[in-house]
């Protein structure tokens, strides 16, 4: 058996903001004019718990450009959405076939797979919605979901390759998984802190947005590489979702192409890359790189 990381506690506001992230999320799905089965599904999809990582993310890169968190909230709520809808659909029957997320029943297991399809349909738009309700002027809005479609594309290339093998071209295998991992996961994360970045700055933060980038490109790629240590190190009751999944469904993951020891120095590297990042950005990104410290040895 590999020998399990060390694990860490996570900074305590993280939870903080986790709770207020909570909190918005179930206001603005309460505030919408929905039919009560599809506000239950939502519910119960976007509602049920989680890290709450990528909104949070959104927040901090508000902060770290000398922003206002503040003005970022529509963005994190947006990228929540996305989030919620992505895992709703990759759970599905024709998909990742998922019976637990979150440590409940999966929302087609709960609501039935036509609800299910509905409500990450739903989620998008709304995903959408949010983002542009309270954007100050539309030159701003245009960027900020020009930011959110292209992290949403890029997400579903990656999952259509991780799933299909849909890719373009050839290359190695690592060369492919990176680029699922890239996209399935690490897109998303991207347009997250990018998003903050812009709409926390009110789009002043440009010179900053490349160190931004290089931030959320690092982490979103170490947080998956974890992820695929984490299905063959934990168990299902620990995670919440179901173990060893991958290599049952014989999906490539890091530990299955490079081995466990190579795949967590990996982490370590990308770790590095993100506190550099960190480093150009300021004293602002102090809470940017205790999020990295703390992903770089999470356990669930």
């Amino acid at each position: 058996m590999p020998t399990a990381r060390t694990a860490a506690s996570p900074p305590a506001f993280l939870g903080d903001l986790a709770r207020s992230i909570d909190d918005r999320l179930a206001g603005f799905v309460s505030s919408r004019d929905l039919p009560g089965p599809l506000r239950r599904a939502v519910e119960h999809a976007l509602l049920g718990g989680g890290k709450r990582l990528r909104p949070i993310l959104t927040l901090l890169s508000a902060q770290a450009v000398g922003g206002s968190p503040a003005r970022a909230e529509p963005a994190a709520l947006a990228v929540e959405l996305v989030h919620a809808f992505s895992l709703v659909h990759d759970d599905l029957p024709a998909l990742d076939n998922d019976d637990l997320r979150r440590g409940r029943p999966t929302l087609h297991r709960a609501h039935g797979e036509a609800m299910a399809i509905l409500t990450g349909d739903l989620m998008l738009g709304l995903a959408v919605e949010a983002l542009v309700t309270d954007a100050p002027d539309d030159a701003l809005a245009g960027r900020l979901v020009a930011e959110l479609i292209s992290g949403v594309n890029a997400m579903i290339v990656g999952q259509a390759d991780d799933t299909l093998g849909v890719r373009a071209g050839g290359g190695s295998d690592a060369e492919r998984l990176e680029s699922i991992h890239r996209q399935k996961t690490g897109a998303l994360i991207r347009a997250a802190c990018r998003m903050g970045a812009i709409a926390g700055s009110g789009g002043t933060a440009q010179a900053a947005l490349p160190a931004v980038t290089r931030y959320a490109e690092a982490v979103g790629l170490m947080f998956q590489i974890v992820d695929d240590l984490l299905d063959v190190e934990q168990t299902t009751e620990h995670l919440g979702k179901s173990a060893g999944k991958d290599a049952d469904a014989g999906k490539l993951t890091y530990p299955v192409v490079h081995g466990v020891e190579a795949s967590r120095d990996a982490v370590a590297r990308l770790r590095a890359e993100a506190l550099s990042a960190c480093e150009a950005l300021g004293p602002s990104a102090g809470r940017l790189a205790e999020v990295c410290e703390f992903l770089a040895v999470r356990t669930r």
